[in-house]
């Protein structure tokens, strides 16, 4: 028997968590009319959302970030401890949000504006939920630069996660901070795309990243990428 989001035909399930009511109706209206995509739940805050997920199967959860009782930061972090946690998405007013930061560290697949163009957010709901890439790269990495300049300095010692990787997976890990799709991390290193996803579920492992979300912010975190766009030498 198949599972939910193996590749039978199945709709991939969707909660929506927003604490305006308008704001979940137009997702609603443009998630419904896909027919690969069912909105099987929507939740007015993290404590609703997590009642309602040990309720209901879902694959991927719209999260807002600012909502009163739990917050989508802390949703996203007490998702994570699920069994077989769906993948979340952080839904944030402005680009450079410290909460979609906070929300990105706490385990969120990437994030997306509000007012992202309909074919953006069904394309982004793909992406996590095939884990195959960071939503909005580009704008995940000016949020990364943004915030990491207020996070405590490196250590001198380069953490063990890095050490196991090798000088591909490094130059791997670079690109996909700097917001390198895998096609076009394979153009620039001369690889077959296969090899690029290769490379990257090797770092996945090396590092205990859940997704690739997670392996950048470990990039820039550790200063193998630093804010201003260079990258830490190898040890």
């Amino acid at each position: 028997m198949s599972m939910p989001g193996e590749q039978d035909g199945a709709a991939i399930k969707v909660v929506l968590v927003d604490d305006q009511q308008l704001v979940r109706a137009g997702f609603r209206m443009v998630l419904g009319a896909q027919p690969d995509i069912e909105v099987v739940g929507e939740a007015a805050d993290g404590a609703a959302a997590l009642e309602l997920l040990r309720a209901v199967r879902a694959d991927v959860v719209l999260m807002d970030v600012r909502m009163p009782r739990v917050d989508g930061v802390e949703a996203t972090r007490l998702i994570g401890t699920m069994a077989d946690p769906p993948k979340v998405l952080i839904l944030t007013t402005f680009d450079l949000d410290e909460y979609a930061f906070a929300a990105l560290k706490a385990g969120a697949s990437g994030f997306l504006l509000k007012d992202v163009p309909p074919s953006d957010l069904i394309s982004a709901i793909h992406s996590v939920h095939s884990g195959d890439a960071v939503v909005a790269p580009s704008t995940t990495r000016r949020l990364l630069q943004r915030f990491t300049v207020h996070l405590p300095g490196v250590e001198a010692t380069e953490p063990d996660g890095l050490r196991q990787l090798t000088a591909r997976e490094r130059e791997v890990l670079v690109l996909v901070g700097r917001g390198l799709s895998n096609a076009e991390i394979a153009q620039r290193l001369v690889l077959a795309e296969a090899t690029v996803k290769t490379h990257l579920g090797r770092i996945l492992a090396k590092l205990g990243a859940r997704d690739r979300a997670q392996a950048v912010v470990y990039a820039y975190e550790t200063g193998l990428i630093t804010p201003l766009g260079g990258t830490a030498p190898e040890h």
